[in-house]
């Protein structure tokens, strides 16, 4: 990666103009400037860049007070409703995808500069929200919280394509980018469907044999990445508390 020569300057888009696949990470996202910049890009020349926004739903130090002689508190929907993640962020990005305002209007207004058309036309793009919980160790590796981790998963493999939302009956899925298997009893048919999927990029395989999960990485595809659950995750939670 090349670097700008000293003293030249260089516009902060210039890095991502020439990415059109391009993933940025905003992780002090505010009022969503960031992400509405990269919809407008991906629209001026047919790009697929992805906008990760990372922001906490902290509230004005005046409203703070206000609320507190209210008798409510941090947690309180009254409360939450009012930070900048719920009541700025999440409002923005929606309307300018849409092209309408919470009450379901028409924005007002006109983009420029590159290209000119109304903001009521919105963009051609997708968003997801989620909301940062802790789950219980125990709860993860008992297979108890898949359902609160599986976007996770769907992320960690670009966030394209189907997501896995439910631990699957029949022992193993595949959606567009990543499979999931969960019954290793099941393992051939899973492989032979991954094999299958030209697009998959990771497999993700529950289990707490070593053994087992090194044969069934020796079995897919060598442009699949195998990830054993939830081995991975509990060993990010035990470093990030420091045990």
């Amino acid at each position: 990666r090349s670097l700008p020569e000293p003293g030249r300057a260089v516009r902060p888009d210039a890095y991502v103009l020439t990415k059109p696949q391009a993933i940025i990470l905003d992780f002090f996202s505010g009022s969503g400037t960031t992400a509405h910049a990269v919809m407008r890009l991906n629209r001026q020349d047919g790009g697929r860049r992805q906008c990760i926004s990372v922001t906490n739903n902290e509230v004005a130090a005046d409203e703070q007070a206000e609320l507190r002689e209210a008798g409510l508190r941090a947690g309180d929907p009254e409360w939450e409703k009012l930070g900048i993640c719920d009541y700025i962020t999440k409002p923005r990005i929606a309307a300018a995808i849409t092209g309408k305002t919470p009450d379901g209007e028409a924005i007002k207004g006109v983009y420029k500069f590159n290209e000119k058309f109304p903001m009521a036309e919105g963009f051609e793009e997708n968003a997801e929200f989620f909301t940062l919980t802790y789950e219980a160790p125990v709860a993860v590796s008992h297979n108890l919280a898949f359902q609160r981790i599986a976007p996770l998963l769907w992320m960690r493999a670009g966030s394209e394509g189907r997501r896995i939302d439910d631990l699957p009956a029949a022992g193993w899925d595949v959606a567009d980018t990543y499979g999931l298997l969960v019954d290793l009893d099941r393992a051939a048919a899973f492989c032979d469907a991954a094999a299958a999927q030209p697009t998959l990029r990771i497999a993700y395989v529950v289990t707490d044999d070593d053994r087992r999960f090194q044969a069934v990485a020796r079995a897919l595809p060598d442009s699949v990445e195998p990830v054993r659950l939830y081995e991975s995750y509990l060993s990010n939670f035990r470093f990030s508390m420091g045990r």
